[in-house]
């Protein structure tokens, strides 16, 4: 059978486990893929207009061997980008920063720039819907973090807090977000829950 993406399945893969519960822990693709498609659903629905953000690249150097195939072999970024995605769902600015991790007890600050909580404390301000989106991958689940918890453990880490968030915190202080077919990872539905 050939899924809607066009690649085949193989044989050895499995859609179900021994219960004949759904087990999505080879979906095979990461965090960010899953929110473009998540996004480009929410779009083609009418739910939300959410975008990955481009990062501004300098290019400096191009190779030009033909015509219709350019290399480029030196480019450095214009400046520190912000946060992945934006945009608008139920008239609100919403701007969020995606992130995996490999550890299972406990998300690393250290994966987080100043200048994206800078930025993501200026769109608090203003009354923007701010969060970040957290996938503990070997554990295949993913969490919404508003942006208050998020500041609260960033600015302790300076005090002489924890450089992580406990895992046990993200459960408590952020919400689960389910997996979806098509919304694969539906932080619309979380939203709704924390802000509408």
């Amino acid at each position: 059978m050939n899924y809607p993406n066009g690649k085949r399945v193989r044989k050895d893969q499995s859609v179900s486990n021994r219960r004949g519960k759904p087990d999505f822990s080879n979906r095979g693709m990461s965090l960010e893929e899953d929110i473009n498609v998540t996004n480009s659903y929410y779009l083609q629905a009418g739910i939300a207009v959410v975008h990955k953000k481009p990062t501004p690249v300098q290019i400096v150097n191009v190779d030009y061997p033909r015509r219709s195939a350019a290399v480029i072999k030196e480019a450095y970024f214009k400046q520190a980008s912000t946060t992945d995605f934006n945009g608008v769902y139920r008239g609100k600015y919403i701007d969020f920063e995606a992130k995996e991790t490999r550890n299972k007890t406990s998300f690393p600050l250290s994966n987080v720039h100043q200048h994206q909580i800078d930025h993501m404390k200026a769109v608090h301000k203003h009354e923007g819907v701010c969060f970040m989106i957290i996938k503990f991958s070997p554990l295949d689940e993913v969490f919404l973090l508003p942006s208050p918890q998020l500041f609260q453990y960033w600015d302790d880490q300076w005090d002489g807090g924890r450089k992580s968030i406990p895992y046990a915190c993200i459960q408590s202080k952020g919400m689960k977000i389910p997996f979806h077919y098509q919304a694969r990872v539906d932080y619309a539905k979380v939203l709704d829950k924390l802000y509408f």
